[in-house]
């Protein structure tokens, strides 16, 4: 009988890379915001994969990116601070690249310094010629001698398989550290705020910037008149200036509801039972450089 292997993979990557996209298309659900925004990341996700004879634990971390608030230092500081404890890294960068980039450099210097085994993953190959591609791959293979390198489109699902045999391949024997019906170790609130924000984070575009960040204050659960699960959820979007509110609640308070309407849809898909949403909107200006709320998105 083959050895059951398990162990702890981090993808890590500059913003937009497509990280959250790649860890829900190998997690197989929907655990991590995306958006197509700068850091739509704020926190270490963890995803589980659980295989034949294997189980990987994935930590998606906020993109790298040079930091402008508390906020962004925290960011860098979660992404950085996951490395030393991983079995095996994939690194994400963009096909589109020619060198190597500012944070890609910085992001490969910090590789360097753990030694850690990594997979170079190549996104978004459908933007290049091969050539081009080709050329990328030399540059990167002078620069770190990576377990493998694999070129990738996040959204297409015949990478997924190829991408796991491979990790699976660096683990060492270990025991399954989640129950194997677990995808995330987020809490169900949790994952309630990630949707909202995702939710407000693509309807607004780029109407308020990213200075939005979402509290569930109240999460219950109740039987209906017909005996149906119901959760009762109520959270709060924190913007950073007045002007901001009047955009996220939108006329008569549209936008608030197409906010609230989607991130209900898809919170009744994940966890499997009704939900009762309301979601209110208030202000709390420089949010981003309050060290009580920024300590919320660091690495557990």
């Amino acid at each position: 009988m083959a050895e059951f292997k398990s162990g702890f993979v981090t993808l890590i990557g500059r913003t937009n890379v497509g990280k959250s996209t790649l860890l829900n298309l190998l997690v197989g659900e929907k655990v991590a915001a995306i958006a197509n925004k700068v850091q739509t990341t704020r926190t270490a996700i963890k995803g589980i994969v659980n295989r034949p004879n294997s189980q990987i634990i994935f930590t998606d971390t906020p993109g790298i990116h040079k930091p402008k608030h508390k906020l962004n230092e925290t960011m860098n500081e979660t992404s950085f601070a996951s490395i030393p404890d991983a079995d095996v890294l994939l690194f994400l960068i963009e096909a589109t690249s020619e060198d190597i980039g500012k944070g890609d450099r910085m992001i490969l210097e910090k590789i360097k310094e753990s030694k850690r085994k990594t997979i170079l993953i190549i996104n978004k190959i459908d933007l290049v010629k091969r050539e081009n591609l080709l050329k990328l791959i030399d540059i990167y293979r002078k620069e770190y001698d990576f377990e493998a390198v694999i070129p990738i489109s996040a959204t297409n699902v015949k990478y997924r398989e190829i991408i796991l045999e491979e990790i699976e391949k660096h683990l060492k024997e270990g025991p399954a550290y989640y129950d194997i019906e677990e995808y995330t170790d987020q809490t169900m609130r949790q994952l309630a705020e990630e949707t909202i924000r995702e939710k407000a984070l693509k309807l607004l575009q780029d109407e308020v910037p990213h200075g939005i960040y979402v509290e569930v204050e109240k999460m219950k659960q109740r039987k209906n008149k017909n005996g149906e699960e119901i959760y009762d959820i109520e959270a709060t979007i924190y913007c950073l200036r007045e002007s901001h509110k009047g955009i996220i609640i939108g006329k008569n308070g549209e936008m608030l509801k197409r906010i609230g309407r989607a991130a209900r849809i898809e919170m009744e898909e994940n966890f499997g039972l009704k939900i009762n949403l309301k979601t209110w909107v208030k202000v709390k200006e420089d949010w981003i450089d309050n060290p009580s709320i920024v300590n919320k998105f660091k690495l557990q």
